[in-house]
């Protein structure tokens, strides 16, 4: 008897303290905008600490408030040198508003940055014909990652220095193909732009 009163006690309170761990919606809200509030003042210090906070709790914010931390916590990272975690944030960002072209930007100048590394080792004179193929294959792969995103920023926000990439970039990997069809794409791609989120 004395066991089963212990058991039940203890399953209570394991209840109790994992509803207390888990923040409120509310909360959750009120630590965005503090977080908000860090970015806005720029204090640096505190928003990674702020940001990570919420992140296991993201789910809890209004969706376009979630949209708009996503977003927010990508540029935390890019940031703070941390690429490969700012990555995945924007892309829940691209997918969720695609016509918002400022995280195209921003994703399509981080997949450049990975393919120009790539390209480095390539410039390194190599006897391994395997490994050649695999860096060519895998700045192939990198450069087609940049390309649509570069190109919706370009179709957005004209710029001549995207513009002279977005065509390096084509005459590197030899796609005539797409080159040739590149106006046509971001005469299409212009006809819908979206530069700010909001919460609302």
């Amino acid at each position: 008897m004395l066991k089963n009163a212990f058991l039940l006690l203890f399953l209570i309170s394991t209840g109790l303290s994992s509803r207390a761990q888990a923040p409120s919606a509310d909360s959750v809200y009120n630590q965005y905008l503090d977080f908000n509030l860090a970015r806005l003042q720029g204090e640096q210090d505190k928003i990674l600490e702020l940001g990570e906070n919420i992140l296991p709790y993201a789910d809890k914010l209004p969706e376009k408030a979630r949209i708009n931390f996503y977003f927010s916590v990508g540029k935390m990272y890019e940031d703070d040198d941390q690429h490969n975690k700012a990555l995945p944030y924007y892309e829940k960002v691209a997918a969720a508003v695609p016509d918002y072209y400022v995280v195209h930007r921003a994703l399509g100048y981080l997949y450049l940055e990975k393919a120009e590394a790539i390209e480095n080792k390539l410039k390194t004179p190599s006897s391994d014909s395997t490994l050649t193929r695999q860096l060519t294959a895998d700045y192939t792969a990198t450069v087609r990652k940049a390309l649509p995103h570069l190109e919706k920023a370009q179709a957005c926000d004209p710029s001549d220095e995207t513009l002279a990439i977005i065509k390096t970039l084509y005459k590197n990997i030899r796609d005539d193909a797409g080159l040739n069809s590149l106006d046509t794409g971001l005469k299409e791609l212009s006809k819908n732009c979206i530069d700010i989120l909001t919460d609302k």
